[in-house]
């Protein structure tokens, strides 16, 4: 707690392979198809209405770029990045650290955040901001690409809230932040 306003809660929502990559080394997330079930959203839906407030980092909104529709509608979305940012939907860009954004949403509002993109939820675990990841287990062994956990990161302590597995082999769990009570 910075100036007596609370940060909001910061959630991450990401699919990692079996191996704890993210994506292929060249960014690709083409070993994600395989879990493309009819009618299945593996929970995403519901975790995002519960979101008021997205933070990501540029590489994941430029690939959000070349999709279709734009998933992130009817929600504050800021931006990651030390590159100029020409804003498309009503985004706007953050070049500095997490912790003073945080508590400037706060202060706006923000009450739930959504942490997205692998550079920006490792610089939150860094910084010990997050305090829920809801991670989709695929069943794939990649070998090699870009990791979600890189070495470094402080060490932290997490209970599992819940897990369930689904018809595609996939597997969620949703881990929550432990923290010591003062």
């Amino acid at each position: 707690m910075s100036g007596g306003v609370p940060r909001p809660a910061v959630c991450v929502y990401i699919a990692v392979s079996l191996d704890g990559y993210i994506a292929r080394a060249d960014g690709s997330i083409d070993w994600l198809d395989a879990m493309q079930w009819p009618g299945e959203d593996y929970g995403y839906a519901e975790f995002l209405a519960a979101i008021d407030t997205i933070v990501l980092g540029r590489a994941t909104y430029d690939q959000l770029l070349t999709i279709g529709d734009w998933p992130l509608a009817g929600r504050q979305v800021v931006v990651l990045t030390h590159r100029p940012l020409a804003s498309k939907r009503g985004e706007r860009g953050h070049d500095g650290a997490l912790g003073p954004l945080l508590r400037s949403l706060a202060a706006a509002g923000a009450r739930r955040v959504y942490l997205d993109g692998g550079e920006a939820i490792r610089q939150g675990l860094r910084d010990d901001l997050v305090d829920e990841m809801t991670l989709p287990t695929v069943p794939i062994l990649l070998g090699d690409g870009r990791p979600l956990f890189d070495r470094g990161l402080p060490e932290s302590d997490w209970t599992l809230h819940a897990s369930r597995s689904f018809a595609s082999r996939l597997v969620q769990s949703v881990f929550r932040r432990r923290r010591d009570s003062v």
